[in-house]
């Protein structure tokens, strides 16, 4: 199952510049492991904000969800998501 998501970061102000360190930097290790995977297909920032677009395929909406609470900087996102099929005049036949 393909998924949109949109996740907008916000970090708390007052949260020490150490903490937020270490929590992006498992982040970074934690999204770059599902990429490998190939759960997490696709990631793109957004310009001039903290936020990214990202394609998710995975097995369940409950995957997915599991996969997005686990983010270590969950507690500071807001997560939009969206399910995706394949449109019909589609010429590539590898993204069911």
């Amino acid at each position: 199952m393909l998924f949109h998501v949109r996740m907008d970061v916000s970090i708390p102000a007052g949260l020490p510049a150490d903490t937020a360190a270490e929590i992006k930097a498992r982040e970074k290790a934690y999204s770059q492991e599902l990429q490998r995977s190939g759960k997490w297909r696709h990631i793109w920032r957004l310009a001039g904000e903290y936020a990214n677009f990202s394609i998710f395929d995975v097995e369940s909406n409950a995957e997915l969800h599991d996969i997005l609470t686990g983010l270590p900087l969950f507690p500071y996102m807001k997560i939009s998501v969206t399910p995706l099929c394949r449109h019909p005049s589609s010429v590539r036949d590898g993204d069911a």
